[in-house]
């Protein structure tokens, strides 16, 4: 049976000082967390073939698109999409889950966001993968 990939509005109250931020997801699997962070221009839709393999191998796969992509919330002044700002979406969201630790893979400027979770927020973090962007001290 194929493994079902389902997209969920997660609601981040407070984030971006917008009471109804959210990030949409595309969430597959049950298990240690994963999670992938795309790149520009692209969306969650980008790891469509990547969740149901971890899905399958035990995890739970969790694709957001990132703020100011697809269906998520888009707030407009440019230093709304700091890295602070980033990766604190990733810690709301790992918090609206109740989760408190995944592994995060960054592909592109993904990969950026993700040196930022484990810079930033190590305590949430159980591993880093980053594919086409090396590590950039803050």
């Amino acid at each position: 049976m194929p493994t079902t990939i389902q997209r969920h509005s997660i609601a981040l109250p407070g984030r971006a000082n917008d009471p109804d931020f959210h990030l949409s997801t595309l969430q597959a699997g049950a298990g240690p967390a994963v999670v992938l962070v795309h790149g520009f221009p692209d969306l969650a839709l980008g790891w469509h073939n990547q969740l149901p393999v971890l899905a399958e191998a035990g995890f739970h796969a969790i694709a957001p698109d990132m703020r100011g992509y697809g269906g998520s919330s888009c707030p407009h002044p440019v230093d709304a999409y700091s890295i602070d700002e980033l990766s604190g979406d990733l810690v709301a969201l790992l918090d609206a889950l109740e989760i408190e630790k995944a592994v995060f893979v960054g592909h592109d400027w993904g990969g950026f966001v993700v040196w930022g979770m484990a810079a930033l927020h190590p305590e949430r973090v159980a591993g880093v993968v980053a594919a086409c962007t090396p590590y950039i001290p803050f």
